[in-house]
């Protein structure tokens, strides 16, 4: 009963995985023939500047993405829990962006965020504030590319977050307005520990999928300017289907794999005690 599944599993995961790992120790542009070189490409990756900078991109990215993205969703969620009619018609408008298709979204913010003639300068004009090259500054791009993947994946969390809070038993709340208790510390001793499943299974998808970041950057920024906002995924596509790199792409591809197992274990290892189950 359980064949289906497993050869779909392997034909369409496990064997690709095994190929990449295979793969990373030839040097190959797809024509000619495999040269075996071992641990080159590896030795190449971890001695490249751009590489390195790369991954740095890509943990910022991940870091602040997740954290934003449900530390938001939280304050959202805690926010529109009441009972009101106002609360439906926000929760509706705070999830419209998830299902907008990523590549209008991109279109979307680019023109926001254009530096001659975009809203976002518009309106920093209109306060009196400098302009800023949202996408184009080094040292702003990133930021931007972050900003846009907050404003997308928290009205998800929202909704995660909002239906865990709902489970909520409500005599836990009784007994503690009967001990007049505060907001903050219902909030902190009652709220988080009885959806602490729902926070802990909402960033570990928010880290895997912020690893695999790609449609946002190819299209506003192409990893640009000056390798700012180039990550892991991208740069793996790049050096595979660009320049036809395929060893060097395949090794790029195990660190992607190797990075997101590790911080998968050490997220498992340092926070599901923590999360307590009714």
């Amino acid at each position: 009963m359980v064949s289906p599944a497993i050869i779909i599993l392997a034909v369409f995961v496990l064997y690709p995985i095994g190929y990449m790992v295979y793969l990373s120790g030839f040097e190959w542009n797809l024509i000619g023939e495999k040269v075996f070189i071992g641990l080159g490409n590896f030795k190449a990756l971890f001695t490249s500047e751009e590489f390195l900078q790369v991954v740095v991109n890509t943990m910022k990215y991940t870091f602040y993405t997740v954290f934003f993205s449900v530390g938001i969703a939280l304050m959202l969620a805690e926010y529109l829990k009441e009972s009101r009619k106002i609360n439906s018609i926000l929760q509706g408008i705070i999830f419209t962006p998830y299902v907008i298709p990523l590549i209008s979204i991109a279109f979307i913010w680019m023109w926001l965020m254009d530096s001659d003639y975009g809203l976002l300068n518009y309106l920093l004009e209109v306060l009196e504030i400098n302009s800023v090259k949202w996408l184009e500054d080094p040292k702003i791009a990133l930021n931007s590319i972050i900003l846009v993947s907050v404003w997308k994946g928290v009205g998800y969390n929202v909704i995660i977050l909002l239906s865990a809070m709902h489970a909520v038993p409500k005599d836990l709340y009784e007994a503690a307005n009967l001990d007049r208790a505060s907001k903050q510390k219902v909030f902190f001793k009652i709220t988080m520990p009885m959806i602490s499943p729902s926070i802990f299974f909402l960033v570990l998808m928010n880290i895997i999928s912020s690893f695999k970041v790609f449609e946002t950057v190819s299209i506003m920024t192409q990893g640009g300017p000056m390798n700012s906002t180039n990550t892991l995924v991208f740069n793996l596509y790049e050096y595979g289907f660009k320049y036809y790199k395929i060893g060097y792409a395949s090794a790029m591809g195990v660190v992607l794999m190797g990075l997101i197992g590790i911080c998968t274990i050490l997220y498992f290892w340092a926070l599901s005690k923590k999360v307590h189950y009714q």
